[in-house]
C-alpha cells in the first residue's frame, strides 16, 4: 500500500495497481494473470492431497484426478464467460475467434467449478476414490485458488467497483489489453484512470476466510461426505454477491441485476440442495475429524468395560477366597 501526501495536513493511502501484466521470455510471452491461475491450480492440489492422505488415499492421487479436473475447468470457465459476455465476441465489429484467446483473461468460476466436478467424476471413476471424499477435500484449496487467481484480474487491472476515496482505494489505469500495459502519456508515465473499491480484493479476502470456513467445519461437526463442498457452494455466492453489486465494469443484466448476481443466487440454492442430498445418500460417512473421535469415545469405552471385567473378577476371587476360609474346619485349642 502507497503513501501519498494530499495536502499540507492530510495523508491520504491506496493500493497501486501494477502498470505491466505481460513480459516476453524471447518470443513468449509470459502474463501474470495465467501464471496467478497456474499458482492456484498448484497449491490447490497440494491441499487436495494433504486432505485425501488423511483420509487413506494414496500418494499422487490429487494430481492424478486434477489431470482431469483441471482442462474441464479452463474450459468450462471460458464457456461460461463467453457465453455471459457474448457481446464482447459477437455481432459487428467482433472478431468470434477472440473467444479462444484465454490468455487475455476472462473465467468465470461457476462454469469452472461445474465442468470441473465432471472432470474430477470422471478421474474418481478411474482412481478408485470416493467422489465425494474428493470434493469434500478439493473445497479449501479451490477457494484458496480463487483468491490468487483474483490476483491476476489485479495485475490486468480490471475488476474494480466504484469510484471512492477510501484510504484503501485502488489506483487503476489506463490499459492497453493487446500489449498488457498500462496506456503511457507524452511523458512515458501511466496515465491514471481513476481511484476505486478494490473488488478484487475484496473476494480474494472472502474466499480465503472461506477456506479457512471450510477446514474447521470438516474438523468440528461430524459431516456427511460430500457436505463440506455443498458448504462451500452455499458460502461462495453469499460474498460474491455483495462484491457483484460493487463492480461498475460492463456486464449483462437480467431485470436489472448483473447476471452473476442471479447465478450467485440459484448457485447458493444448488448447494443448499447438494448439503441435504448429501446427508440422505446411502454411505454418507462422516467427516474423518468426527471418525477419529468416534473411535476415541470406542477406545474410552473399551477401556471402561475391560475394567470393570478386572473388577468383576477381582471380586469373584475374593467371594472364593472368602468361602475357602469358611471351609476350613477349626483346628482345636491345644
Amino acid at each position: 500500500m502507497t503513501t501519498v501526501l494530499a495536502g499540507p495536513a492530510t495523508i491520504a493511502t491506496e493500493i497501486p495497481s501494477p502498470t505491466q501484466a505481460v513480459w516476453y521470455l524471447g518470443p513468449l510471452p509470459i502474463r501474470a494473470y495465467a501464471m496467478c491461475i497456474l499458482a492456484g491450480i498448484v497449491v490447490a492440489v497440494w491441499l487436495t492431497q494433504r486432505r485425501l492422505a488423511a483420509r487413506g488415499a494414496p500418494a499422487g492421487v490429487a494430481i492424478d484426478i486434477s489431470a482431469w479436473a483441471v482442462p474441464f475447468g479452463i474450459v468450462g470457465g471460458r464457456v461460461y464467460h463467453v457465453i455471459t459476455d457474448a457481446d464482447k465476441y459477437f455481432g459487428e465489429g467482433r472478431n468470434p475467434l477472440d473467444a479462444l484467446k484465454i490468455h487475455e483473461g476472462g473465467l468465470g468460476i461457476w462454469g469452472a467449478i461445474a465442468l470441473g466436478a465432471v472432470g474430477a467424476w470422471i478421474g474418481c471413476r478411474k482412481t478408485g476414490v470416493d467422489f465425494r471424499d474428493f470434493i469434500d477435500a478439493a473445497a479449501p484449496g479451490v477457494a484458496v485458488a480463487q483468491a490468487m487467481g483474483r490476483f491476476g484480474n489485479w495485475f490486468n487491472n480490471e475488476l474494480y467497483g466504484r469510484p471512492t476515496d477510501v484510504p484503501w482505494r485502488l489506483r487503476i489505469h489506463e490499459w492497453d489489453q493487446a500489449n498488457g500495459r498500462a496506456v503511457v502519456d507524452s511523458s512515458g508515465d501511466p496515465v491514471v484512470l481513476g481511484y476505486f473499491h478494490p473488488t478484487f480484493l475484496y473476494e480474494a479476502l472472502w474466499v480465503l476466510a472461506l477456506a479457512a470456513f471450510l477446514i474447521w467445519i470438516g474438523r468440528r461437526f461430524r459431516l456427511a461426505r460430500g457436505q463440506v463442498f455443498a458448504a462451500y457452494v452455499m458460502g461462495y455466492p453469499l460474498g460474491r454477491i455483495i462484491v457483484e453489486n460493487m463492480r461498475t465494469d460492463p456486464a449483462t443484466h437480467i431485470l436489472g441485476q448483473r447476471v452473476n448476481t442471479w447465478t450467485s443466487i440459484l448457485v447458493f440454492l444448488v448447494g443448499l440442495w447438494l448439503w441435504r442430498w448429501f446427508a440422505k445418500r446411502p454411505g454418507a460417512k462422516e467427516d474423518p475429524g468426527a471418525d477419529a473421535d468416534q473411535a476415541d469415545q470406542a477406545d474410552d469405552a473399551d477401556d471402561a468395560a475391560r475394567a470393570d471385567v478386572a473388577e468383576a473378577d477381582a471380586d469373584a476371587d475374593a467371594d472364593v477366597d472368602d468361602a475357602g476360609a469358611d471351609d476350613v474346619p477349626s483346628r482345636p485349642d491345644a
